[in-house]
């Protein structure tokens, strides 16, 4: 395919996890790729959070690839930059993911949140609005509301004991009446917003509601990126501090290859206003102590914990992820990289990135 007619995608987040397997995910089946990351992440998290490392080993596989400086805080700026780029598809990923920060930092979690999505929204609606725009969303719109479901604690973790629930949580689980934290809150204002470009405007749209989106390239903290954190955690024997819960909550985590894998999808063949749960589902799900048996195994390290009593605002006991209206909407689909694949490269990526000069 020659340069003059290769399709244009613009992500933001580039530098992040999904952003980054998107860019490469997209560069190597011929698209032009522009991405958009300021490192906003290093901001929020510290050095710990740099996403640096991840832009430089994007550039050197990915010459073609394309990075602007952008805040998606600047209305002007982005709308000048989609109006310049008019990309053919749009993924936006880049958000401010941390709970805990966003009750320190509440102005800086709901603009880069919700006006971020507006400001980018707009912008498409403007420069492009033929074009499909697919929104990282998150689990974390229904609020606290899922650990109202009743629940039966086993030995290793905690699970559904209703029935209805044995496939997970759909899409038509209620978003109100229920606690989030404000980076929840800012995430449903996004998710929302991210519906109504689609059904008022007619945008093709769609929210994708993560559960825990991991893979190799995570810059995991402590305040974000679960297993990516725990994972680092076990290759520098350090000590992973459990919040509540007796260490049995439960996520269902998703390799961003297969999340991307999904984007394509919905790119080929959009809908508009369209939301999807989008997590491991149940075979791919896993408390923090089965988490630390696995990795464990993998490293043949073990794993230093400490118990704190006393579980994060809004936190999910058990969360997993119902795939039935995204399967049924695109079929074909489906999850190719399981739980020890996902873990075992999570693992060689910290290792890598350990032995690497600085």
């Amino acid at each position: 395919m020659s340069a003059s007619i290769k399709r244009k995608l613009l992500i933001t987040g580039s530098s992040g996890s999904i952003g980054s397997e998107v860019v490469a995910y997209f560069s190597r089946t011929g698209w032009s790729v522009h991405g958009v990351d300021n490192n906003m992440r290093a901001d929020f998290f510290g050095p710990q959070g740099d996403t640096r490392w991840n832009l430089a080993r994007l550039r050197e596989a990915h010459p073609d690839f394309q990075p602007y400086e952008v805040d998606i805080r600047n209305r002007a700026g982005v709308l000048e930059l989609l109006a310049q780029i008019k990309p053919d598809a749009i993924v936006h990923a880049a958000a401010q993911p941390s709970h805990d920060l966003a009750a320190q930092r509440p102005f800086d979690d709901f603009d880069v949140n919700a006006v971020g999505t507006l400001n980018m929204l707009e912008a498409a609606r403007q420069a492009c609005p033929e074009s499909p725009f697919v929104h990282l969303s998150t689990n974390k719109v229904y609020g606290d509301a899922p650990n109202e479901i009743a629940l039966r604690e086993l030995e290793t973790r905690w699970d559904y004991a209703d029935p209805a629930y044995a496939d997970g949580i759909k899409e038509t689980f209620r978003i109100d009446q229920s606690k989030h934290s404000l980076y929840g809150a800012s995430k449903v204002a996004a998710d929302i917003m991210v519906q109504e470009y689609g059904r008022y405007f007619g945008l093709p749209t769609c929210a994708l509601r993560g559960g825990c989106l991991t893979g190799p390239n995570h810059s995991g903290v402590e305040l974000h990126g679960f297993l990516s954190y725990l994972i680092k955690c076990n290759v520098e024997e350090r000590t992973y501090r459990i919040f509540g819960y007796q260490g049995k909550q439960v996520r269902d985590n998703i390799h961003s290859h297969d999340v991307v894998r999904f984007i394509a999808r919905f790119i080929d063949a959009p809908r508009r206003g369209e939301v999807y749960n989008l997590g491991g589902a149940r075979e791919n799900s896993i408390s923090i102590i089965e988490a630390f048996a696995l990795i464990s195994e993998i490293s043949g390290k073990p794993m230093k914990s400490e118990y704190v009593d006393q579980n994060r605002d809004g936190d999910h006991i058990c969360y997993i992820s119902n795939l039935e209206k995204i399967k049924a909407h695109y079929p074909g689909w489906e999850i190719t990289k399981n739980l020890r694949t996902t873990f075992s490269e999570i693992y060689q990526s910290w290792v890598n990135r350990m032995e690497e000069p600085h």
